[in-house]
């Protein structure tokens, strides 16, 4: 799994959004626009755009502490530079 571009949400964003994220699940699935959310009862929450008013992508549990954690490290590694310009 490989975080490709992870852009942080700016102020005023859509509720408890961290950051937008396209992300390689593997060398044949590739997933663009997600979004972290930060829940209220902690632990973190991945969604998928929508088409027609219905999730795109759905994932297991696991699979979301798995992109998440890839997620939050990538936004990690950003530049000051980096998360100001996003």
């Amino acid at each position: 799994m490989q975080i490709l571009h992870i852009r942080p949400e700016p102020p005023g964003g859509i509720g408890n959004t961290i950051a937008r994220f396209d992300v390689a699940l593997s060398d044949d699935v590739r997933v663009f626009g997600l979004r972290i959310t930060e829940r209220a009862a902690g632990g973190y929450s991945v969604y998928s755009p929508n088409a027609r008013g219905t999730r795109v992508v759905t994932f297991s549990p696991a699979m979301v502490q798995e992109i998440a954690r890839a997620a939050l490290a990538a936004l990690e590694e950003l530049k000051p530079h980096d998360r100001i310009a996003a």
